[in-house]
This record gives structure tokens, sequence and C-alpha cells, in this order.
């Protein structure tokens, strides 16, 4: 390999690129640098032959002056000589120090200096002596002298002036010669960097182009020399390790390829375990049946040869099995399975995790004793979850024993968090049933003692007092007696009514405004009363729950209308529907004391109920006497956006 190629072996591309175009640049502003140099020297020159050459007309038109001096001693002429003088010598110093500036020098050429030197000479011993004579009033020199002086004195001048020309003509030739080098260093440089940018950069792309061209074509031995150790090397050793790459992975690709289908097929059939239990254990079952349905999935899936499912105790000591398939008749019952303690399969609980245990590879004979001889060779325990508190297990038993990998422990344990959450949902739906249906009957209770009960104790009074005058045989004080007593019954018969209605409704959401109607109008037949009633507004419908609770405190009102608005007339019902949802009752009655009705608040259960039910749905009830009484209850916007509890009845 040749040294240049070994150099640009040891260099990256931009430092060789960037190298290149600095010595280029380099070389071509010497060139520059150096025509710059010739064209001032030239026009130094060129300047000084200017200057010289008009010392030719000084030196005869300073001889012209003296000789008018000489024959005319006007001040005027000795002024000009003098001046003349001055010029003279100005343009000789000129000369002699150069002028950079405009430029103007003579050329450091030794002939020139030579009689440059012998010109100086001269104007100092002849020029300049005869002007000194002459304005000093001296002898001037004989016309003839004065002519061949100054004859012999241009002509050193000319020689001057010659000598600058001849310098200046191989300036010039220089100048030409450095045009020529500039004009070849250029062309140079174009095919110098035309080359080096094909060394560098277009063959290597040309050879990249190509291979990549033949990896479209599904070449893969393709592969490029690595030339150099810049860019280009480093992007073809890439290359070519992407074709190593390629070719490894179109070798093993159909291998590759059913791992990967095998494995989707995998999660795919993990998946569909996955939703169709979760949707099994999502729709309504009892317990047993959505264990069974549970268990049977788990045992076809894994393949196993039975199955069960146990919950736990409050104290976690017993097991009791809740469902099996395909369980050995002497298993279901065994004591041995019940207590956790002395079943392998107990070990669940201490260790909330999966329990595997393989019998080929030992266990306690006590514990295994059982499974074995029912031909079990292994036995596995997954925890039941519910709020990450274990509630029970599930077993899986294998006359083969099946190898788990993490995924399938994984499904497993997320199966069982399912399934514990499903049990614990029946038992809290049982236990909100549980506690609506105590609710309700707290309720009836309630209802039925404080207003039936205490008709039925005005009845009982009533009767003691007419058993009481028939002994006496006052008929007139019975005959009074007897309207109190149809009296009594017919109030307690109406509260009889009253409640079976309450008790008896339900809604449909957004059945409100028609029930409150429906109701007004009920009340309105029975009292004979005039009942007017008005709605507006279109809010968000309350939940069914919600609206039935405003319906019973709108009978309780009505109902507290007919009982104690005695002399009322005219009853107005107003409902409004808006962002806050507003129930007014207002009767013409005659009121009632708010001192009286404070003092005997404990023992007016209507309006005790009505304020129950109002804090039920997070309303607020007001009950206000002037000019009648006033009952409203008010359900703000906030209160309404809020998720309806589950207790409400």
């Amino acid at each position: 390999m040749k040294f240049g190629d070994a150099l640009l072996q040891r260099q990256r591309l931009s430092t060789r690129v960037v190298s290149f175009l600095m010595l280029t640049l380099l070389v071509g502003l010497s060139a520059i640098g150096a025509t710059l140099y010739l064209s001032w020297q030239l026009e130094g020159g060129a300047a000084a032959i200017n200057t010289a050459g008009s010392l030719r007309k000084q030196t005869y038109q300073l001889g012209l002056s003296m000789q008018e001096y000489a024959t005319d001693r006007n001040p005027q002429l000795k002024q000009r000589i003098l001046d003349e003088r001055n010029t003279f010598s100005a343009t000789l110093d000129l000369l002699q120090r150069g002028d950079p500036a405009r430029p103007l020098y003579l050329p450091g050429d030794e002939r020139v200096r030579q009689v440059f030197a012998r010109i100086r000479q001269q104007y100092d011993s002849q020029i300049a002596r005869w002007a000194d004579d002459v304005l000093q009033g001296r002898r001037l020199p004989a016309w003839t002298d004065l002519r061949s002086d100054s004859d012999h004195f241009v002509a050193e001048v000319d020689h001057l002036v010659s000598l600058v020309e001849q310098y200046n003509e191989r300036r010039t030739l220089l100048l030409r010669l450095s045009q020529l080098v500039l004009i070849a260093m250029a062309i140079a440089g174009c095919v110098a960097q035309i080359y080096l940018m094909f060394l560098l950069i277009f063959r290597p792309l040309e050879r990249l182009q190509l291979g990549m061209q033949r990896m479209a074509q599904r070449d893969l031995t393709v592969r490029l020399p690595v030339e150099t150790r810049d860019e280009f090397g480093e992007l073809a050793e890439g290359f070519n390790r992407m074709a190593d790459r390629l070719s490894e992975s179109y070798a093993t690709l159909e291998a590759r390829v059913d791992d990967k289908t095998a494995a989707l097929n995998g999660q795919n059939r993990e998946l569909a375990l996955l939703y169709g239990t979760a949707a099994w254990l999502n729709e309504p079952h009892a317990a047993q049946a959505l264990c069974r349905g549970f268990i049977e999935r788990m045992r076809e899936w894994f393949q196993a040869d039975a199955a069960s499912v146990r919950v736990l105790d409050p104290a976690q000591q017993n097991a009791h099995l809740m469902v099996a398939d395909h369980l050995p008749e002497v298993m279901l019952d065994a004591p041995q399975c019940r207590q956790i303690n002395d079943c392998l399969c107990g070990a669940v609980v201490q260790q909330n995790s999966a329990v595997i245990h393989d019998f080929r590879k030992g266990a306690p004979a006590s514990a295994a004793r059982e499974c074995e001889q029912q031909g079990f060779a292994q036995v596995t325990a997954f925890p039941i979850r519910a709020r990450q508190e274990q509630t029970g297990y599930f077993n899986l038993y294998f006359q083969t024993p099946h190898q788990f990998t993490a995924r399938e422990l994984q499904l497993l344990d997320t199966l069982g968090h399912h399934l514990g959450n499903a049990l614990e949902n029946l038992r809290l739906a049982a236990s909100e049933r549980e506690l609506a249906v105590t609710q309700e009957r707290n309720l009836l209770a309630q209802g039925l003692h404080d207003s039936i009960a205490q008709g039925l104790s005005f009845l009982n009074l009533q009767v003691q007092m007419l058993e009481d005058s028939l002994k006496r045989d006052s008929l007139d004080e019975a005959r009074e007696i007897v309207p109190l007593l149809h009296a009594g019954v017919q109030e307690s018969y109406d509260d009889v009514r009253d409640l079976l209605l309450n008790f008896r409704s339900r809604l449909g959401e957004g059945d409100l405004n028609g029930a409150l109607e429906s109701t007004v109008a009920k009340f309105r037949r029975q009292s004979g009363l005039k009942v007017s009633f008005t709605s507006s507004g279109h809010g968000v419908p309350l939940p069914p729950d919600e609206q039935i609770q405003i319906l019973f405190i709108l009978q309780e009102a009505l109902s507290n209308v007919r009982k104690h608005a005695l002399g009322a007339d005219q009853v107005t019902v107003t409902y409004v529907e808006g962002p806050d949802l507003l129930l007014s009752v207002h009767d013409n009655g005659p009121g009632f004391d708010p001192a009286l009705l404070a003092e005997r608040a404990e023992r007016h259960v209507g309006l005790r109920i009505m304020q129950e039910r109002a804090a039920r749905v997070g309303a607020t009830l007001h009950v206000e006497s002037g000019c009648g009484v006033t009952v409203r209850l008010c359900l703000p916007e906030e209160q309404r956006h809020k998720i309806p509890r589950k207790d409400h009845v």
C-alpha cells in the first residue's frame, strides 16, 4: 500500500477533506499574494518612471529661468528659481525614499541605485551649484557649459528611466507567469478536488448503492470492502454487520415465526380464558353455580384430573368445600382436607401464594397419603383473594404432573382475584338486600307504631270509657263516645291505607313528575279540597330510590294537611326541577304555634319521618307557619351530582 493511501486511512474523511481544502486555499492565497505584490511593484515602478521623467523637464526649465535672470534681475524670477530648485530637490528626495502609499519607489536593483546616486551627485555638484551661484549674485556659467551639463544630467535621467522600465518589464513577465500559474493551479485544484471527491465520497457511495441494490434483490451474500477507517469505512462495517444479521435472521426466520405464532396462540388462549371466566363471574349466578363454572373452566383448560374450590372460615382454621369437579368421594368430606394445619394445601393460607406439591419429589406421608392413594401425582393450590384478603383457595389435581410456567401462575393468580371479588360481590349484595329489608321493616314498624298505635291507644281509652258508661247505664255519655270511636277507627283505617300506598310505590327513572301529579289528584279526590299542582323545569332525572323518597315526603305532607289543617279548603303544590330541585306544599289552614311544635317535636312522627327521608337524599326540609302552613323541600345542585347511596330504600 502506498504511503498516501496509508495516510488517508489514518485520517477521518472530514479531516482529509478539510486538510486538502485548506492546502488548496493556502496555495491559492500565496499565488494571489505574489500577484498582488508584483502588481504593487509595477505600479510603484511606473510612478517612479513618471517622477524621474519629470526631472528632465525641471532641468531645462531651471536652466531657462537662470538665463532669464542673468539678463533681467527681476526679483520674481529669483523667487521662481528658488521654487524650481526646491521642487527639483523634493523630486529627488521622493525618488530616493519612495512613497508606499501611492505607491512610488525605485526598484531595488543595484544598477538603478548606482545611476540614481550619480544623478544625485551631478545635481548637487552642477545643477544645485548653478542655482546657488545665480541666487547669490555670482557669475552665471556660459550657456554652452550649462547646456552641456544639462544634457549630460538628462542623459543620466534617461538611463535611470530605461533601467526602471526594464525592471518593470521583468516584473510584468513575472506577473503574467503568476497569472498562468494561477490558472494552472485552478485547473489542477479542480481536477484534484474532483478526484478526491470521487476517491473519498463518490466511489464509497457507489459501492454502498450497489450493495443496497443487491440487498434489495435478496442477495444476502453481498459485503462491502473496508478500505479506510473513516466514516465510510465505519458505514461499510455497519453494512456488513447488517448483512450478517439479516442472513442469520432469514436463516432462522421460519423457526422464530413459528415460535412467535405459538406464543401468540398461547396468549390468545390465555386471554380467551381470562375473558370468558371474567364474563362468567360477572353474570348473576348463585355462589355454588359461580364456583362450579369457574372450576370446570380451570380443569378443562389445564387438563387437570380433578378440581375443587374451598372457602375459609373467619378464623382461617378450616377450609369448607364449596364445589368439586371429578374429585373422589372419599376426599369430599375427608377431615384432613378441612383442617388447614392437617392438609398440604393449607400452606397456601400461610404463604398467601400458589403451592405446588409433586409427590414424586417427596412429601410428608400423613399429609399426602389420601391424595396419593387416589392416584394423584401432583396437587396444586391457588389463593382466592378479595380486596387483598385471602378468602379461600382452589385446587387442581393431576395424575400426570403439569409444569406451570410463570405466565400460567400469573394467570391463575389473576383468576383467583376475579373469583374472590365475584364471591365478595355476592356477599355484599346479599348484605345490602338484608340491610334494605331491615330498613324497610324498621320504617314500617316506625310508621305503625307512631301513627296507628296512637290511634289504637285512643280507641282503647274510648272503649274503656264506653264500657264504664254502659255499666253505669249512662246512655247519653255512651252516645257521645260512639262517634269518637267511629272517627278513630276511620282515622286508623286511613293511616293504614296511606302506609300501604307508601310502601307499595315504585318509580322508574324520570317518572317523578307524573307520580307527584297522580298523588295530588288522588288526595284531591279523597279529601274533597281544592288542590292545585304546578311543575316547571327539566333538570337531570333523579335515581328511582331518591325519587321515591320525595314522593313519600309529598304523601306525608298531604296526610298532615288532612289530619291537622282544620278549616283549610285550598292546598297548593309546586314542583320545580331545575339545577336545584324544589317541592313546596302550602295550605290555608290556621297554622300552628312554632313554640308548641318545638315542644312536641318528639311526638310529631310524620314530621320526623319527612326530615329523615330528606336527609337520605341530601335535601333540607323546612316547615313554616304564617297564613297557613308551608312545607318546603330543597335539594341543591351539588347534592344531585353525587353518586346515589346504596342504602336508600
